[in-house]
């Protein structure tokens, strides 16, 4: 599995990330992080293929805080995606493939993102960032 990292990413409130991808046939899930370094992470965003869930946290300090579970999942093996993140300031806002939004909160109150890494049964194929 590879990993797609970056650690000079300059996204502010505002922007919006399109990340294009696929997911592998074996996937057993697969996370996009959005922070100011692996151990301060403001979104963790990871869908999980053996519970059929989209868990979002937020990791402060290298401590994992309180889960938010979202149950809608349309997500496939062995299909390619789009997932569109807005950050907007107090929250950000996911948009998955099929339409549906998940939200969650800004809770270290960023205004700039710097590190984004997205590892497990997700290669990236396009990423942009705006």
């Amino acid at each position: 599995m590879g990993m797609f990292e970056m650690f000079n990413l300059d996204w502010k409130v505002g922007g919006t990330m399109k990340i294009k991808g696929h997911i592998s046939e074996d996937a057993d899930r697969f996370a996009i992080n959005l922070g100011c370094k692996s151990s301060d992470l403001a979104l963790h965003f990871n869908p999980r293929f053996n519970e059929s869930v989209i868990v979002c946290n937020s990791l402060c300090s290298d401590n994992w805080q309180q889960e938010q579970r979202d149950k809608h999942f349309s997500f496939r093996k062995g299909s390619s995606v789009k997932i569109t993140i807005e950050f907007l300031g107090d929250k950000f806002l996911v948009k998955l493939p099929d339409g549906h939004e998940v939200e969650f909160p800004n809770r270290h109150g960023y205004d700039k993102i710097s590190y984004l890494n997205i590892h497990g049964g997700f290669k990236v194929t396009s990423f942009k960032v705006e």
